[in-house]
């Protein structure tokens, strides 16, 4: 018989819970798939004491939903469905990406919001899109990575509605990402950091894109929703022509 799981449910809003933190249930891949298929956009479903096994059979089960995101930190699994908006920021920090990519000659491989994890860590996490970049010529022509042996993506970028990221920086330490963009919703504002030791720090400019900085970022970002995407990529990357000549960033 399976251990009994203790699981309750997140809204986006901070103080509301559907489910008790403390209600026992006996859980299987099909009670978590029918949880999930009925999760309201913006909630978090988090279930503890879920084994590395099941862990792994849900990914495969959750295979046809990849909007979902799902985390695990020994036994503690988080299950998050965004909302509609979410999707609609993470577009636009990619289309971001992919212009400072073209125009700084660099070579930069996406991975989207491919799964990471490490079993002998028993953590694993997903990110909103991911990114190699100075490692890119490693795991281009790889079908499946491997972070026992690959080298862990070098940047991955977060969505936040609340402080849901947060959670998982301790994942991204000990598999190494050596930086992490957190962009927070509610406040219109970008957070850069860069991990030191095995804390990540807060950095004043993009180390894999030294061109930018948080405050532009968050600036363009806040165009997209004033003005739409197309016009707030063009104003990108007219600034981002100007800073480039200039060798400077502001």
């Amino acid at each position: 018989m399976s251990k009994p799981c203790r699981t309750s449910l997140r809204t986006g809003f901070p103080g509301k819970k559907l489910w008790p933190d403390n209600s026992d249930m006996s859980t299987s891949i099909t009670d978590y798939r029918q949880a999930i298929d009925h999760l309201p956009e913006g909630t978090t479903l988090v279930v503890h004491d879920v084994s590395w096994e099941d862990y792994e059979r849900l990914l495969e089960e959750l295979a046809d939903r990849p909007a979902v995101r799902v985390t695990y930190d020994q036994g503690r699994l988080e299950i998050m469905s965004p909302r509609p908006e979410h999707e609609k920021y993470k577009c636009f920090i990619e289309r971001i990406i992919i212009a400072l990519a073209d125009r700084l000659d660099l070579n930069v491989e996406p991975v989207g919001s491919a799964t990471w994890r490490k079993k002998q860590e028993a953590k694993g996490a997903e990110a909103d899109t991911s990114y190699y970049i100075a490692n890119a010529d490693r795991i281009i022509g790889k079908r499946d990575i491997d972070l026992s042996i690959d080298p862990p993506p070098d940047m991955v970028v977060e969505i936040d509605a609340t402080n849901e990221s947060l959670s998982k920086f301790g994942i991204y330490s000990t598999l190494r990402v050596p930086e992490i963009w957190r962009y927070d919703v509610r406040h219109n504002q970008v957070h850069m950091y860069e991990l030191r030791g095995n804390k990540y720090a807060e950095i004043p400019v993009s180390r894999c894109f030294p061109i930018l900085t948080p405050k532009a970022l968050a600036d363009f970002v806040e165009q997209s929703k004033t003005k739409g995407q197309k016009a707030a990529m063009a104003a990108f990357r007219s600034w981002l022509e100007k800073r480039h000549k200039r060798g400077r960033v502001r």
